[in-house]
């Protein structure tokens, strides 16, 4: 069996193979309620064989979303559409886990096709007001940029109570996996890098300070989430931008999370403003998979431009990382992962859609036979 689909089991939990869907946002919650949009766009994913599926980024609350139409589990109205598509992802054999976050300074912002800047009074839409944003330090994200709050311990408080609470929602919810959104210059990567801390106290300088606030976020979701299901972290394994957050701190990062008892580092890059100097290619990110699973001996997760079936596979095979998960190859095929079994020669040779809900695999089946014998005809 090729490793890509394998099944794999982190901690009790077992995932019927090693793909994963990223979480994406959507932007296009009503009040950080989910829609039938999310149950039709995540069930999709089901649908088409992904071994664990993730909710995209979830605020734990208001002011922690990006943008107006963010995800939110800051109260109970939200855990109803939530709990409706973890029944529908599960029913289907698949694994499903939730991405909490909070945005820092990078949060009042418009939607990516309504401008994907800040909100200001010039482009607000009716009832969509901007609101205060934090971070390590009173540095906005960028010029034109709201300036965030310097938090205090206060703050800090707060926002470990926020996640807590909402974990507790996710349990309730019936998740599998429960992953702590640490990247892309949100709030908790904010601590992490030089580039967005300049604090001068306990939780800015050496890397020990600066991992301080983030680490006691995952200690308290850690201590909460049951013993018996996964725990993530998505980091920026770099800043790609001189004088920013490099691999070596992530690997020791990685080690102090495991200490935790986290499971799996989800392993993306970037998020702070400034050229990287990072080149996006195929499977960029993967060398950093590799190395913080091997240099802080923990389970990882590759993601970005992995789109390729024998690509993926190689991931795995060469032990770079222990998931493989897709994003926007997943939105442009929703069935990539059967058909990566089909490419990969795992499908059954006497019923390559045996694997498939029964509802498509009859008549893809059917589909199947009849092209075979119209083909069949034409080279006689």
């Amino acid at each position: 069996m090729s490793k890509l689909f394998e099944p794999i089991k982190v901690r009790e939990v077992e995932i019927r193979n090693r793909t994963v869907v990223s979480p994406m946002c959507m932007y296009s919650a009503e009040g950080g309620k989910l829609t039938d949009f999310h149950l039709v766009h995540l069930g999709r994913f089901a649908l088409g064989g992904a071994g664990l599926i993730f909710v995209e980024a979830t605020g734990v609350s208001p002011e922690g979303r990006i943008t107006h139409g963010d995800s939110g589990l800051y109260n109970d109205e939200q855990m109803e559409p939530l709990k409706k598509i973890v029944a529908f992802v599960k029913s289907q054999g698949a694994t499903i886990g939730i991405q909490l976050a909070h945005a820092g300074r990078k949060a009042s912002c418009q939607r990516p096709w309504e401008g994907d800047g800040p909100i200001t009074k010039d482009n607000m839409k009716a009832g969509e007001e901007a609101w205060q944003t934090y971070s390590s330090s009173a540095i906005p994200w960028g010029e034109n940029w709201h300036t965030p709050k310097e938090m205090d311990e206060k703050d800090m408080e707060k926002v470990r109570q926020d996640f807590l609470a909402a974990a507790k929602r996710a349990l309730a919810c019936g998740f599998d996996i429960l992953e702590m959104h640490n990247a892309h210059g949100y709030l908790l990567q904010s601590f992490l890098s030089p580039i967005a801390n300049h604090r001068k106290d306990q939780y800015g300088g050496s890397l020990e300070n600066r991992m301080r606030f983030p680490l006691s976020v995952a200690k308290v979701l850690r201590d909460f989430w049951p013993q018996d299901k996964p725990m993530f972290v998505r980091i920026s394994s770099v800043d790609g931008i001189e004088g920013g957050f490099t691999i070596e701190e992530a690997v020791e990062y990685a080690k102090e999370l495991k200490k935790l008892g986290v499971d799996v580092i989800d392993c993306s890059s970037g998020g702070q403003p400034g050229k990287m100097q990072l080149r996006t290619a195929l499977g960029y990110q993967v060398p950093f998979a590799r190395e913080i699973k091997h240099g802080a001996g923990i389970k990882t997760m590759a993601v970005g431009m992995i789109v390729d079936a024998h690509q993926a596979n190689e991931i795995v095979t060469s032990d770079s990382a222990d998931f493989v998960a897709l994003a926007r190859e997943a939105l442009n095929s929703p069935d990539w992962f059967f058909h990566a079994e089909q490419e990969l020669g795992q499908a059954p040779q006497e019923d390559p859609y045996s694997d498939w809900p029964p509802q498509y695999g009859f008549w893809l089946g059917k589909r199947k036979h009849t092209l075979d014998r119209l083909n069949a005809a034409a080279v006689k």
